[in-house]
């Protein structure tokens, strides 16, 4: 699996400044800092590497080129469907979306799953309650979600009518939130 930019450039970096010596202790404080504040706080990319339930998502990024923007400061929101959600997709689309003759349509797919800014749980409770029962969340990918509550869970209907439970939500990372989800969304 690559490494992620960030984390490689630290790497190169932590490589010079011990081969220089103390050439590199003027900046050592406030990089060290600065690379322990990354340590403690990961990306949304970072994020979904570490959590062992996340390899098709991540593969997919990958395959879509969206590593570089997914690692950016954003502020994003993403719903990040499980490896389990990806099995329950017909069997064969997976390897066919990650084809490199298939990036386009893989890049529409997971930039439908992603938000522009920072909407937490509480924001899309609130604005399901503001909108009488159901909101409507536009994506990155210019698609439209509709959110509603079943009982205490957040239910998200992709363009083809497909609800998907929010399994987890409030995965707080450096540049925005994950709410992971039993379900792949599909665009219109």
């Amino acid at each position: 699996m690559p490494v992620p930019p960030k984390t490689f450039k630290a790497a190169i970096f932590a490589a010079v400044a011990a081969t220089t010596g103390l050439a590199a202790v003027a900046t050592a404080p406030a990089t060290a800092h600065k690379r322990a504040s990354q340590v403690q706080s990961p990306d949304i990319v970072q994020t979904a590497v570490s959590t062992g339930v996340h390899n098709t998502l991540v593969a997919a990024v990958q395959a879509a080129d969206l590593v570089d923007t997914l690692s950016s400061p954003g502020p994003f929101t993403v719903f990040a469907p499980t490896d389990t959600a990806f099995a329950k997709l017909p069997d064969g689309t997976v390897a066919t979306l990650v084809k490199p003759e298939n990036k386009g349509t893989l890049t529409g797919i997971l930039t439908y799953h992603a938000v522009a800014g920072r909407v937490t749980s509480s924001d899309l409770v609130n604005l399901i309650r503001e909108h009488g029962g159901e909101a409507s969340i536009k994506t990155v990918a210019g698609g439209k979600l509709t959110a509603r509550l079943s009982g205490d869970n957040i239910i998200i209907t992709d363009a083809q009518g497909r609800a998907t439970a929010v399994t987890q939500a409030d995965v707080n990372t450096s540049n925005g939130v994950i709410h992971v989800t039993d379900g792949v969304f599909l665009p219109a």
